[in-house]
């Protein structure tokens, strides 16, 4: 009797403990791998049906995962959105509205960034245990008030490990491409420069030759007229290269400018070095790509395998890094243990595009415009793809609304921080992703064009419509075409916009390409459609201080009841030399990366 009872306890206790074991796997906090790119348009993707660009591996995430199909950013510019994304809060919140025609940071040397106050994902979940680290684009800020004190940098808001770009990829970055930052005001500068040397020099003459009288007075002020001119013009713009094209390693510029060319493979390695460093504990990694962003990269093993170009090239070779962050978790027996999520800050640019090169910017599918466009679902709807095996149901598809700033609140879920937060504006989706839920928290969304309530959004309980109503939309220039203006980048505010009284209602479950705009006659619910997103939108505009309202109705405020400050002033961002990051003695910046270790 002894012997079966003996074992009988000795099952029992193997039970419990693999129990045991068992939970305690359960109970262990998952990795986070986040990978965003930047500008890419939701129809470049293979699984979300494009049959013309080769995409694998991301293929591969959704058919192992859950694909959202109506995964939102709240700008459709990189500053603003990126700020929402990491603090899942609307920009406007952290300060990140525009009222003019500047809407993303333009210099490193400039004051505006993400504010200290702000509290990002990693921040939370860093107090949770996480190791975290970000490779890649910030475009948030560096420095405040003086060069070194990093006040903006992602070491400050919970990123124990930097390497990248502090601000992003642009046409400045690479000799022969041209330049896009205030490229209009480069141009007058010029023009002014020429013209004091032209009359300074013309009136010199005319002094010298006695042809008549011409005040010593006047050419000393001429004289230092074109100085300043000058300095202004060229010291600034004509170093954009040395100043914003810059590598960091944590703190320390360690490359500038930064050579583009083997940006892509260096930033992959301290990728998957990062992982591999970190593999025994729970670990956050925000990979943030600079592809698809211009400058297209020009690397020899992708070069002229895709019929859309550079465009394409740059397309399979992005997807070619996801395979290998991919493969990086999977050979190191993380899959189970490590949610990945691959997206888009906003959508793709329409209008970039040159007679050599031929397409530079995105597909953004049916969906009608594109970067920079406003509330328009083409700049603002992006892929969203979650792996998680074991835990996600493989191929699961989630038509829902669903929003970049929901991952703050689902990552603090996951790191099981349950300690109080600031208002926020995402709803946690891991109900919804392992389909514990078929609504989504979002019932109401709101969209910014700057500092402006573009558009709404309302996903009526017990109904599978979404409608969205424009208060206004950017003038397309010519009218109905793909760009804005001969800058590429629409304009939120006076005569860049038509305003729409009554406001423009599509319905997007009907009509996602936002092509057949509902009347009255054509739809039942139109009063109701209007009045429920006014009221909302008052809700909305309730939970923001220093509230305006302008005299087209729309609001606009310069921070939240958090005190946040405008971080988008003409002040905060020209230029400063006193904050430019430099490594060497300033403005003598210049060093190369030791790569022999990489």
């Amino acid at each position: 009797m002894r012997s079966p009872l003996l074992a009988h306890l000795l099952l029992s206790l193997l039970l419990a403990a693999g129990r045991d074991v068992t939970g305690e796997k359960v109970d262990r906090k998952p990795n986070i791998v986040l990978m965003m790119a930047d500008d890419l348009g939701i129809g470049d993707i293979g699984c979300y049906g494009n049959d013309t660009i080769r995409t694998p591996n991301i293929d591969r995430l959704a058919s192992e995962g859950v694909k959202l199909t109506q995964h939102i950013a709240a700008a459709p510019l990189c500053t603003p959105s990126r700020a929402a994304f990491v603090t899942g809060r609307y920009a406007l919140r952290s300060g990140f509205g525009s009222t003019g025609s500047v809407q993303v940071l333009l210099f490193l040397g400039g004051s505006g960034g993400l504010a200290p106050s702000e509290t990002t994902f990693a921040k939370r979940l860093q107090q949770q245990g996480y190791t975290t680290g970000l490779v890649g684009k910030w475009h948030l800020g560096v420095n405040c008030e003086h060069r070194g004190d990093h006040c903006h940098h992602p070491n400050q808001h919970g990123f124990s490990y930097y390497y990248g770009l502090p601000f992003t990829l642009f046409n400045d970055c690479v000799p022969g491409e041209g330049t896009i930052i205030m490229a209009h005001l480069q141009h007058a500068l010029q023009n002014l420069t020429m013209l004091l040397g032209v009359g300074l020099f013309t009136l010199v003459c005319v002094r010298a030759c006695g042809l008549f009288e011409v005040r010593l007075w006047l050419l000393v002020a001429l004289f230092i007229l074109s100085i300043l001119a000058t300095a202004v013009w060229y010291i600034p713009f004509k170093h954009l290269r040395t100043w914003n094209c810059i590598l960091m390693r944590n703190q320390e510029v360690i490359e500038q400018p930064m050579t583009v060319e083997t940006l892509p493979q260096r930033m992959l390695g301290e990728a998957q070095n990062f992982i591999k460093r970190n593999a025994d504990h729970p670990f956050l990694l925000f990979f943030s790509l600079a592809h698809v962003h211009t400058p297209l990269f020009k690397t020899p093993a992708f070069a002229g395998k895709n019929r859309h170009g550079c465009y394409g090239d740059n397309l399979e070779e992005m997807d070619w890094m996801i395979g290998k962050i991919t493969e990086t978790v999977d050979s190191l027996g993380l899959a189970n243990d490590t949610l990945m999520y691959f997206t888009s800050d906003h959508g793709g640019q329409l209008e970039d595009a040159d007679s050599k090169v031929g397409q530079k910017g995105g597909w953004n599918s049916i969906y009608k415009g594109g970067k920079a466009m406003g509330g328009w679902e083409g700049g603002i709807r992006v892929p969203g793809i979650f792996r998680w095996p074991g835990r996600l149901a493989a191929g699961r598809v989630v038509d829902e609304p669903t929003s970049l700033m929901d991952l703050y609140p689902t990552l603090k879920y996951l790191a099981k921080d349950t300690q109080p937060d600031r208002q926020s504006d995402g709803y946690n989706l891991m109900p919804l992703l392992e389909g514990k839920v078929e609504r989504s928290e979002h019932e109401f969304m709101f969209h910014y064009c700057g500092i402006y309530l573009n558009a709404a959004r309302w996903h009526p309980p017990g109904s599978d419509s979404v409608f969205k109503v424009h208060f206004f939309t950017p003038n397309f220039s010519p009218p109905g075409a793909g760009g804005c203006y001969d800058t590429g980048i629409c304009l939120c505010h006076g005569e860049h916009v038509t305003h729409h009284n009554p406001p423009l209602l599509y319905d997007l479950f009907h009509d996602p390409s936002e092509s057949r705009p509902l009347t009255r006659d054509t739809e039942p619910r139109y009063a109701e459609i209007l009045e429920q997103t006014a009221k909302a939108v008052e809700r909305h505009r309730s939970t923001l201080t220093n509230k305006q309202v302008s005299d087209d109705t729309h609001s606009h405020a310069d921070a939240d009841a958090n005190g946040g400050q405008s971080q988008m002033t003409l002040d905060k961002i020209l230029w400063r030399p006193w904050l430019q990051p430099c490594c060497g003695t300033f403005p003598f910046c210049g060093c190369k990366e030791d790569t022999t270790d990489v």
